[in-house]
This record gives C-alpha cells, sequence and structure tokens, in this order.
C-alpha cells in the first residue's frame, strides 16, 4: 500500500517509515502540521492508509483528519499519540479516525493494526482484482491475465498498471503518475515515465489484449480498450 504518514518525532517517524517499507508498502512522510495538510488532502497522491499524530506542529492532527473527511478522502486512517486519556479517544474516533494507538507502542502491533483494517475497509478490498475490457489484474499477487494467459508484473509496473485500470480511460500526467507509484521522495522524473509506460505496452502486446495504453500528445496516457 502507499501510505501517508504524519509524525514530527522524526526518529520515531524513520523507525516506522523503516519497518513499513520493509513489509513492502510506499511511505511519505510529513513532520508539520502545515505541510501534512497539503498532502493529506491532494487526492492526487492516491494514498491508501494514513497514519496521523495528534500533536502536530502549526496544524494538529485531529483538524488534518476532520479536513479529509470533509473532502470525502475515506481512507483508513490510524491516530499514532501519546494522549491516551479516554475522551481523548473518543473525540479522535469521533473526528473520523478509523483506530487508536497509544504510544509508545510495538511496530509489530501497528502492522497488525494496518492489515485487520486493510481487511475491513471494502475500498481496499474491492480495488484487489481490477478487471477492464479483456484483462484482469490480481494487485495482491501482481498477477495480470488476459484470454487465459498469465503474467507476473515488477512492483512497479504492478503499480503502474494498477493506477491506470482502477481509473480506465482516465487522463493521467506524467507529474500524477510519478505521484501515484513513485511518492514524493522519489528521484524518478517524469520523463523517466516513458520507460516503464514501454515496458507495460510490451506486456499487453505479449498479452495480445485489446487494451492499450495510449499516448495524448504533450499531456499524459490514458488506458482505453480498442474492442469498446
Amino acid at each position: 500500500m502507499k501510505i501517508l504518514l504524519l509524525e514530527d518525532d522524526l526518529d520515531l517517524c524513520d523507525l516506522i517509515q523503516k519497518e513499513l517499507s520493509k513489509s513492502g508498502h510506499t511511505v511519505d512522510c510529513c513532520n508539520d502540521g502545515e505541510t501534512a495538510m497539503l498532502y493529506a488532502l491532494n487526492k492526487d497522491y492516491g494514498y491508501d492508509l494514513a497514519l496521523v499524530d495528534r500533536m502536530l506542529p502549526i496544524i494538529d492532527g485531529l483538524t488534518i483528519i476532520k479536513a479529509m473527511r470533509r473532502k470525502d478522502i475515506q481512507i483508513p486512517v490510524i491516530i499514532i499519540t501519546g494522549m491516551s486519556a479516554l475522551d481523548d479517544r473518543i473525540d479522535g474516533l469521533d473526528g473520523g479516525a478509523d483506530d487508536y494507538l497509544v504510544k509508545p507502542f510495538h511496530n509489530r502491533e501497528l502492522l497488525a493494526r494496518i492489515r485487520a483494517l486493510t481487511r475491513r475497509s471494502k475500498e481496499i478490498h474491492d480495488d484487489v482484482i481490477l478487471t477492464y475490457g479483456d484483462l484482469q489484474f490480481d494487485r495482491e499477487i501482481r498477477e495480470l491475465t488476459c484470454h487465459e494467459q498469465k503474467l507476473d508484473l515488477t512492483g512497479k509496473e504492478a503499480e503502474l498498471l494498477y493506477t491506470f485500470m482502477k481509473q480506465p480511460e482516465t487522463l493521467f500526467t506524467k507529474e500524477q503518475l510519478v505521484l501515484k507509484v513513485w511518492g514524493t521522495d522519489s528521484d524518478i522524473t517524469p520523463g523517466n515515465i516513458d520507460n516503464y509506460i514501454s515496458f507495460l505496452r510490451k506486456r499487453l502486446k505479449e498479452l495480445k489484449s485489446s487494451c492499450i495504453i495510449k499516448t495524448v500528445y504533450a499531456t499524459g496516457y490514458r488506458l482505453e480498450n480498442t474492442h469498446a
């Protein structure tokens, strides 16, 4: 999954990011509420889950969560905080959080709660297997199927195809694809996207799919079904 981590303790933020990355997740980090608000409210980033410290500087975490919900960003949110009083927990959950984890916590418990929320999240569950045209894509095992032929994709190929198949016929700029697939801290440039698009086109051609990734001149790319 692609996870947004909002935590002002730099050492803890680094520790959590490393643990999540070892589990296969992509993580974007913010250490103050003002920057965090910009990340959290930008739907182009395509986060699957957010971890939010309540006591962020400038803008507090609960304010950010409420703003997310007002903007209809319904991804699972776990509050991570040292505020352990019952009223604090109630405020957090009533404010839009899905879970509440009190510091200090073990990273194994955090990962378990993420897995639990993922299982319960209808949005994420429904998006594990996507279909469009003659394609079926299993995101969990990165397997693409067409006419009973199957191909295993690399991690970035899979995330790029997932982006296209989640919103087929939607035009994506190179900048949007970088944000959705590689995140904000990646060194990849929009120009490198052409190479990954070429890889995916070869995959579709190998499967003899009717679906193509069309280039829209000077704008971006979109997934289309030529037999529609």
